[in-house]
C-alpha cells in the first residue's frame, strides 16, 4: 500500500488512527500503530485481535452497532 496522505484521530485520547488516503475513495481505513492498516468494511471484526476490537468498539459505538450482525 502506498503511503497514506494523513493519519488523524477523531479525539486526542483515541487509540485508533484513521487514514486519509485520496487514492482509496469509499474505503474506511484505520490503524492502531500507523503500520498495519485495516479496511473497516473488509476486516472488522475478523482481522482484529480481541483487544483491538474492544478498543474499536469503545471508540466507535456507531460502527460497533452497525456491524453487530457480523459476530
Amino acid at each position: 500500500m502506498a503511503q497514506p496522505s494523513k493519519f488523524f484521530k477523531n479525539n486526542p485520547d483515541d487509540k485508533i488512527w484513521w487514514v486519509e488516503d485520496h487514492e482509496k475513495v469509499g474505503e474506511w481505513l484505520f490503524s492502531f500503530d500507523k503500520k498495519h492498516i485495516f479496511n473497516m468494511f473488509r476486516d472488522y471484526p475478523h482481522e482484529l485481535t480481541d483487544e483491538q476490537k474492544k478498543i474499536f468498539d469503545e471508540e466507535n459505538p456507531y460502527w460497533a452497532d452497525f456491524f453487530k450482525d457480523r459476530y
